[in-house]
């Protein structure tokens, strides 16, 4: 399941006895743990919540797994960043999943599926998987709305989506906004665009989306405005041309791939979200003025490598072929 699906699980099903919570979004991976040890009830962690690194587990955690809680009715045994091979898990693990203790609830916490021949935790039969993968846009404005409702305020659409543009995907910063917008706002207030836009801070990422937006409108006033923001504030002249040709790389990728948004997302590592305004950016333009302008970035970046022309130069002749090439 997903992270933004647990909490209703917990409610309906009750605790799983065993867990995977796996994924790169450690905020996700920190809020699940914290959902499943309240679920658990647990009130004297001392004594019924033990914690393992993977790569001190070298053997059988029975005594561990099967000790009966003291003043609880849960007892918590999480194990960080494990990653057994084949033979490690059916040695260690496989049985005690098939049979595990009404009393235990363990927990396997990875940021990753780690490097290698590993053993695929999340098909192992008695494992619940909670997948902490970074999520797109739509997956986060959902959970943003689920964020807002609980801490009793409303979000516009718009606005939720707005914010997790702000804060660049990240979840963690998410949370920290939405709190400090439930006490600006107060119980019953309404998270508007016009909100986000004047208390939440742009990303310097989103700072970037904007500028290669501006690029896809063609509005080179936009473009002029959020350029001046970005150099005032110290980024560097070849960083935006080094952003603008891998942008017109990627539209370029995305636009020469055959197959669904889904199969390109999959092949790139990208989420099909962004693979779909690329595509949609790389048509309104032109397969011919994008291969020109991919081109044309790349060599004024050679060139600025080469001493041949100055950061500032470059920058700015880029710009002049964007807008009037």
């Amino acid at each position: 399941m997903k992270f933004v699906q647990l909490a209703r699980s917990l409610q309906e099903e009750g605790v799983a006895p065993v867990y995977l919570i796996e994924g790169e979004e450690a905020y996700f991976r920190d809020r699940a743990v914290k959902a499943i040890r309240e679920a658990c009830g647990i009130t004297q962690p001392a004594l019924n919540d033990v914690r393992y690194e993977g790569e001190s587990v070298k053997e059988d955690l029975s005594a561990q797994l099967f000790t009966m809680p003291f003043l609880d009715e849960k007892r918590l045994v999480r194990i960080y960043n494990y990653f057994p091979s084949e033979k490690e898990w059916e040695r260690l693990f496989a049985g005690y999943c098939a049979a595990p203790c009404p009393t235990t609830v363990l927990l396997f916490v990875n940021a990753g599926t780690g490097a290698g021949k590993k053993a695929d935790l999340k098909r192992k039969k008695g494992v619940t998987f909670v997948d902490c993968a970074k999520e797109d846009e739509p997956m986060l404005s959902k959970w943003v709305f689920g964020m807002c409702k609980r801490a009793g305020i409303v979000a516009d659409g718009d606005a939720a989506v707005l914010l997790v543009r702000f804060c660049n995907y990240d979840a963690a910063r998410m949370a920290l906004e939405l709190n400090k917008l439930a006490l600006l706002l107060g119980p019953g207030g309404r998270m508007t665009r016009a909100v986000v836009e004047e208390n939440v801070a742009k990303d310097v990422e989103y700072k970037l989306f904007e500028l290669t937006d501006a690029v896809a409108r063609k509005n080179q006033t936009d473009f002029c405005v959020i350029l001046s923001d970005l150099l005032e504030k110290g980024y560097d002249e070849s960083a935006v041309l080094s952003v603008l040709t891998n942008y017109f790389g990627t539209l370029r990728e995305v636009s020469n791939m055959k197959g669904s948004d889904e199969d390109v997302a999959k092949a790139l590592g990208m989420k099909r979200y962004p693979v779909q305004k690329n595509r949609e950016a790389a048509a309104a333009m032109g397969a011919a003025r994008v291969d020109e302008m991919y081109l044309a970035c790349y060599r004024l970046g050679a060139d600025m490598r080469s001493g041949l022309i100055g950061k500032s130069g470059a920058l700015s002749a880029a710009v002049a072929k964007i807008f009037f090439g």
